[in-house]
């Protein structure tokens, strides 16, 4: 398990305003937002680990996005991985792999891809069958 992730941005509000929207959809949390310094941070149980912090950087430089970097969040319904999708996509998000079934990973492997405003990575997967 991990302690925290964070991602790097440059503009605080569009940040805000897209992960105060898209968390929500998986069940993470704001508990901590300082506009002032430029961080946010979410959790499933605030202010418990693990937790997703969004920030700008600390030394004062651009963030940026590393390449073959992929935060995944994983979830228990596969709606929820619509549900992230879809407000990522209204939020500013841009769309790097519609919810599905990638059996390449293997055969209950349901995610979806995308990138946030700042272009970040972005994964929400449902490892579990469907029910019924």
């Amino acid at each position: 398990m991990y302690s925290h992730v964070t991602v790097g941005a440059n503009d605080f509000a569009r940040a805000k305003q897209f992960y105060d929207a898209v968390l929500p959809t998986i069940g993470l949390k704001s508990f901590f937002d300082n506009a002032q310094l430029g961080v946010l941070g979410y959790a499933p149980n605030p202010p418990r680990a693990p937790q997703f912090w969004v920030l700008r950087p600390i030394d004062g430089k651009p963030a940026s996005v590393g390449n073959g970097i992929t935060i995944a969040f994983d979830v228990a319904e596969r709606e929820k991985v619509n549900a992230f999708h879809a407000a990522a996509l209204a939020n500013g998000g841009t769309d790097e792999g519609k919810p599905g079934i990638r059996p390449h990973y293997h055969r209950n492997y349901y995610g979806a891809y995308l990138r946030d405003p700042e272009g970040n990575k972005l994964c929400v997967v449902c490892h579990r069958r469907p029910e019924g």
